[in-house]
């Protein structure tokens, strides 16, 4: 195994099923018990149900925020109880219990356990179905450090195992998701040196040796030139420093059996974002080295199909890496570049790079996809700030008419609520494919206005239409939807907040379906 790979996968804390309630009590392996519910009488463990309404007798907090309580006989001697709120309330979901077991967690953590025991009772609310798996996955997001810490410091994981009580086999799925989401996460929010599209490429490679995806890289500038033209104009002025060449990873599982369904993935990757000529100004280019989020998550959500190996499907990713670099050979507003697809593309602002990255990959797919069995495409992409003042911190599906009426934006939105990755759905209109028309007949699309998308007019619809003319797919009868990530690619702070690998397990279990 690679260094790269036993730094990424060390940092993993594994989660394990436990189906006996003897696991709570001292003896049993594990060294605190964590419970996450939304009453104290939901417990379905007596010994902790009593412990728990003893306590709340003589401190008032317990129940009502998290607590870690001193418990004799249980593992470890400490219970923690960290109440859901809200889950009375019709307008929440679940994502009321990640929350409570990231606070819930992070008390075992400060408190010095090593191996919780994580407890989410069953509920009858049909929102609540998946919330032990919900907890769970937020257990990992609370504990997942940064790489160059890891690195650094060389940081171990605050825990050896979390047990999982009354799980049945959730964890093969959690383990899988949660491998996934630690290399999206790693990709997403590392610095640009370290995480180059070179570097990226790497570390993908590294990440899928042995995991039976097929991978391959192009690295060749002259290919690239030639097959990423529109791709290759954002690099351009990267050609000169070699560190910073672009790259394009290419991946494909295919699962056993007969395939019933096939599932193709454009993921933009620009590793850092000047703006380009149209230079980033006022303190707006810092964090611009997590605009590879969307490459970043399909990455991750490919990792992880790699470890579940699903059947019956097939899954297939291009990831676009490149630096929009500033410099004399950097590529203009008003230029005209002809994309893989022959569209003749008008530059409106150079700032508007990840469209044109996204472009040429879904070019490549859309004749991939024109001889796969029941073929959808997908694009996943931190494209547009518009869609962070639409929608907050919210991903957002914008799908085309095929897509629409197969309601694949609908029912990627359903799953995406009950697994706590929520979407939004927008919809497009004649009025974005006038947006990007070419007002004097030179081209035959216009990238992008020359205005700050979020203070435009359908800032994040447009740029869909887009994709569509520029990639060859509106004269195609294939269903396509834009996965716009701005908003929740990052929590907490926009700039450094810790990557959440969104939407990974949404998608990840929409393939199942």
């Amino acid at each position: 195994m690679s260094q790269t790979n036993q730094i990424a996968q060390a940092f993993q804390v594994p989660f394990i099923d436990v189906t006996n309630d003897d696991a709570i009590f001292e003896g049993e392996g594990w060294d605190a018990v964590v419970v996450v519910a939304p009453r104290l009488a939901d417990i379905k463990q007596d010994e902790i149900n009593l412990l728990a309404a003893h306590a709340s007798q003589i401190d008032l907090r317990v129940g009502k925020s998290a607590t870690l309580l001193l418990a004799p006989g249980l593992a470890g001697g400490r219970l923690i109880i960290s109440p859901v709120v809200g889950a009375d309330d019709a307008y929440n979901d679940v994502r009321i219990f990640a929350k409570a077991a990231r606070e819930g967690i992070a008390i075992a953590k400060a408190a010095g356990a090593s191996k919780p025991l994580l407890v989410v009772p069953s509920l009858s609310d049909s929102r609540f179905k998946n919330a032990q798996q919900v907890a769970a996955l937020a257990c990992g997001q609370e504990l997942w450090q940064p790489l160059e810490a890891r690195e650094a410091k060389s940081l171990a994981p605050s825990f050896s195992a979390i047990g999982l009580l009354n799980s049945d086999t959730h964890s093969l799925l959690i383990n899988a998701a949660e491998s996934g989401r630690v290399l999206a996460r790693d990709l997403c929010g590392t610095e640009p040196e370290r995480m180059s599209a070179i570097g990226f490429a790497q570390y993908c490679v590294n990440a899928f040796t042995g995991s039976g995806l097929t991978v391959s890289v192009v690295d060749e500038l002259e290919q690239l030139k030639h097959d990423y033209p529109l791709l290759s104009a954002v690099g351009r002025s990267s050609f000169g420093v070699e560190r910073h060449h672009p790259r394009v990873v290419k991946l494909e599982y295919v699962g056993e059996g007969t395939i019933t369904k096939t599932l193709l993935f454009a993921g933009k990757g620009v590793v850092y974002d000047t703006g380009g000529a149209d230079i980033k100004v006022a303190g707006s280019m810092a964090g611009m080295s997590r605009d590879k989020g969307g490459a970043a998550a399909v990455a991750g959500l490919m990792k992880a199909l790699s470890i579940l190996k699903p059947k019956g499907i097939k899954v297939v990713a291009e990831l676009g890496l490149v630096r929009n670099s500033i410099g004399s050979d950097a590529f203009v507003t008003d230029e005209i570049i002809q994309s893989h697809a022959g569209v003749r593309v008008r530059i409106g602002n150079t700032d508007a790079e990840g469209r044109l990255v996204l472009a040429d990959l879904l070019s490549h797919l859309r004749s991939q996809a024109e001889h796969e069995v029941n073929p959808q495409l997908f694009s996943v992409a931190t494209l547009t700030g518009h869609v962070v003042r639409a929608y907050g911190g919210y991903t957002a599906l914008v799908e085309n008419c095929v897509a629409k009426q197969k309601g694949i934006a609908v029912a990627l939105a359903d799953v995406g609520e009950q697994w706590g990755e929520p979407f939004e759905v927008s919809r497009l209109r004649p009025e974005d494919f006038d947006k990007v028309a070419d007002k004097n007949g030179a081209a035959d699309v216009v990238s992008s206005n020359n205005g700050p998308s979020s203070i435009t007019a359908r800032g994040h619809q447009y740029p869909a239409a887009f994709l569509l003319k520029a990639s060859g797919l509106a004269q195609s009868e294939l269903a396509f939807t834009h996965i716009y990530i701005a908003g929740s690619a990052v929590e907490g702070d926009p700039l450094y907040g810790k990557p959440t690998a969104n939407p990974l397990v949404a998608l990840l279990q929409f393939g199942f379906l």
